[in-house]
């Protein structure tokens, strides 16, 4: 079944990327990562908040505080106090050159799982994945270097980790937490994996970067079914609303020529996509266990 994208901002994002549902405020949260933004709004686009951080965010997670937000930023990983802007830094991060934070994820035990990326040219596999822990425990997860970590996300039952890499084609999973058999859950035949999300039936929704569409994938890896987008780059996406049965898309003006602009004027707005037979699964709240 086809449905019909309606951008909620009247702004457009350079590059915008992690969004996600938040049930318990009923707010959406995402960031424009070259504008080193953060946002958030209801889920009919009112009430929009912006702020400014003093480096980029790639990825975040509400957390068991409330009015705290976790950050995956640039270099470090850290909490936001909304009403104060308080930013505590939990860990800088020792990266090589060039590489930076990018996708997370809570699990299904509210751990936060992130990956990094290398920005260079050619994105050579300096990433890896890692995992804080509610005690603010840090560690590198035992899977392959990648060039550019996303598509962070978890089975309903968080037996099953998915991820990718953006250079190529290839969603791929492993069992969780063991992270062993790690193997190819889905090659996309458009564009190239960015975001993705889980819904209550165990299907991954995938963002088509390059590939002006979202796609679902059923648990055995097979194509379900594609959503067309305004957009070509597609960055992450989260399903979520008043009934949990609403895309939420953020998507990128990054790289775009004035012709190419030009057919997606929309480029870098967040967008609401209606899919009424579906619905989501609520996200796991970074949970904090340190004092």
């Amino acid at each position: 079944m086809g449905s019909t994208a309606r951008a909620l901002t009247a702004h457009c994002d350079m590059l915008g990327e992690g969004v996600h549902w938040c049930a318990d405020s009923k707010r959406l949260w995402w960031t424009d990562i070259e504008g080193a933004a953060l946002y958030s709004c209801a889920s009919n686009g009112n009430m929009l908040r912006r702020w400014e951080m003093p480096e980029r965010v790639a990825s975040l997670a509400p957390t068991s505080r409330q009015g705290v937000v976790l950050l995956g930023m640039a270099t470090r990983l850290a909490l936001f106090n909304v009403a104060d802007r308080n930013i505590h830094t939990l860990h800088q991060l020792d990266l090589p050159q060039g590489v930076r934070i990018n996708d997370g994820r809570c699990d299904r035990s509210g751990r936060f799982v992130f990956g990094t990326m290398n920005e260079a040219p050619g994105h050579a596999a300096l990433g890896r994945f890692y995992r804080l822990n509610s005690d603010f425990a840090l560690e590198m997860l035992d899977l392959p270097p990648v060039g550019i970590a996303n598509s962070i996300c978890f089975s309903p039952d968080g037996a099953t980790m998915y991820f990718c890499d953006s250079r190529d084609s290839r969603i791929l999973c492993c069992d969780y937490p063991s992270l062993a058999n790690v193997r190819v859950f889905a090659t996309l035949a458009i564009g190239v994996p960015d975001g993705a999300c889980v819904d209550a039936g165990g299907h991954l929704w995938t963002a088509q970067w390059g590939g002006w569409q979202l796609a679902r994938y059923t648990p055995q890896g097979e194509l379900e079914r594609t959503l067309p987008l305004p957009v070509a780059q597609p960055g992450s996406l989260s399903l979520g609303g008043e009934g949990m049965d609403e895309l939420f898309v953020t998507s990128s003006r990054q790289s775009l020529s004035p012709a190419q602009l030009a057919l997606q004027p929309r480029a870098g707005a967040l967008f609401r996509v209606s899919v009424m037979e579906v619905r989501g699964l609520a996200e796991s709240r970074f949970q904090i266990h340190a004092h």
